[in-house]
C-alpha cells in the first residue's frame, strides 16, 4: 500500500473499505495515528472504534449496520 492508495483527506462518506485502508496504513507504519487523525479529522475515539472493530471482525466489523450486532454479542 502507498499513500496514493489512501482515501482523500476530503472524504465524507466512510465506507468499510476506506476505514480499513486507514487502519492498515497506521498498522503498517505508512502514517502515524496522529497524522491520520489530523488528515481525516477523526477523533481518537472514532479511530479506536475502527481499529477495534477491524481487529475483532475484519472489514465486516466496520459496517455501521453491523456495529450494534457485534457490540451486543460481546456484552
Amino acid at each position: 500500500m502507498t499513500r496514493a492508495d489512501l482515501p482523500s483527506p476530503d472524504t465524507r462518506r466512510w465506507v468499510p473499505r476506506r476505514k480499513a485502508k486507514v487502519v492498515a496504513a497506521i498498522e503498517g507504519g505508512l502514517m502515524s495515528e496522529a497524522e491520520a487523525l489530523e488528515r481525516y479529522r477523526l477523533t481518537p475515539e472514532e479511530y479506536s472504534l475502527w481499529h477495534q472493530a477491524f481487529s475483532s471482525h475484519g472489514m465486516r466489523g466496520l459496517c455501521v449496520t453491523r456495529l450494534g450486532r457485534f457490540r451486543r454479542a460481546s456484552e
